[in-house]
């Protein structure tokens, strides 16, 4: 991640305590959630470890195709999860990105990016698009309905949709804040 020291900061806290969310998710009873939860567990904190700045840490040589190669996996899992559950193609752009943003930083000289000299400019756009789009739709489909009936009952910290939402959008910024800096 490039930029200031504190705005990479606040990403690697909101990624990494989004990743830590995620992990409480996969105690569900329901498989399904488990699953979603588990891979946006590893996008979280994927995330996170990218987002750490330039400036106090730099990753070495091997870490980017590293990146690549675990997120090309779980872009595989997550495509072979598509044909059950339109959810898993969000799943699937998300690990896409993380390939193409690895392989962008692997493919840099030095591996220290200054804006804009990094990435395919028509691609990132379409990424950026896409997850400024995502973003937008999440926040909205948090805000409260009017005449919902309140409380459900006792349901677990894993079970919660709102904040399974909440985690999504987070992510969403998270990754539109990257994308921006590649």
């Amino acid at each position: 991640m490039h930029g200031p020291a504190s705005p990479g900061w606040l990403l690697v806290a909101l990624c990494a305590a989004t990743g830590a969310y995620c992990l409480l998710r996969m105690r569900s009873p329901v498989e399904e959630q488990r699953r979603a939860a588990g891979g946006e567990a590893l996008m979280g904190f994927g995330m996170a470890a990218m987002a750490v700045p330039a400036a106090v840490f730099t990753p070495p040589a091997w870490a980017w195709p590293v990146y690549a190669a675990v997120f090309g996996a779980a872009a595989l899992r997550a495509l072979w999860s598509a044909r059950r559950s339109p959810h898993h193609v969000h799943h699937l752009l998300g690990t896409a990105a993380m390939v193409y943003m690895a392989l962008a930083m692997a493919a840099s000289p030095g591996h220290h990016h200054e804006h804009g000299d990094s990435g395919i400019p028509l691609l990132t756009g379409a990424l950026l698009l896409y997850f400024a789009g995502y973003v937008l739709l999440s926040g909205i489909r948090l805000m409260p309905a009017t005449g919902t009936a309140g409380g459900s009952g006792s349901v677990g910290w894993g079970d919660r949709p709102e904040l399974a939402r909440a985690c999504r959008l987070s992510m969403g910024i998270g990754m539109v804040a990257m994308l921006l800096t590649l």
